[in-house]
């Protein structure tokens, strides 16, 4: 196979999307969500994993972090990925890790990217699928339930659980 056909063959290929996010808690357990000025809704701090630049989830997960919020939060272990098909893009990939449990001191120093951010709060469990409606509030509630029992890595299929 020449470098031409390689070329052709790897264009040709299906694609998707990946996108990395962190799961941030107080000390209640309360997680930390952000409200994007882009979009309806609020989510986690994460966005758009840059491949084509060599980013891998777990860095992606960090440099979001640190834009959004203004935190430089090391991601702990791999919470959930999720399989997300969807009707008009390719299916996206979403890697959330741990983003572990800040102190008061650490959430008063957030500062909003203000360029996609207009606000953030701590919102309990019971609350979360009111603020992240559909397979991201199930994504949520999956990396919750895996930090709970001490459980490996949830496997996801829009935001339900595998098998």
């Amino acid at each position: 196979m020449t470098t031409d056909d390689y070329a052709k063959y790897i264009a040709a290929l299906p694609r998707i999307l990946a996108g990395a996010a962190a799961l941030i808690r107080d000390d209640r357990g309360h997680v930390l969500l952000v409200r994007p000025n882009y979009r309806d809704g609020w989510a986690l701090p994460g966005g758009t994993i840059e491949s084509d630049q060599g980013e891998t989830p777990r860095q992606a997960a960090r440099r979001e972090t640190l834009e959004e919020i203004g935190l430089d939060v090391s991601p702990g272990r791999l919470l959930a990925v999720d399989w997300v098909p969807g009707p008009d893009r390719p299916p996206i990939a979403a890697y959330l890790y741990d983003g572990g449990v800040l102190t008061e001191d650490r959430l008063k120093a957030i500062r909003l990217q203000e360029e996609e951010l207009i606000d953030w709060r701590l919102v309990p469990r019971e609350e979360i699928t009111a603020y992240l409606p559909g397979q991201l509030g199930h994504r949520t509630l999956a990396a919750l339930d895996v930090l709970t029992a001490g459980t490996g890595t949830a496997e996801l299929e829009n935001g339900r659980p595998v098998g």
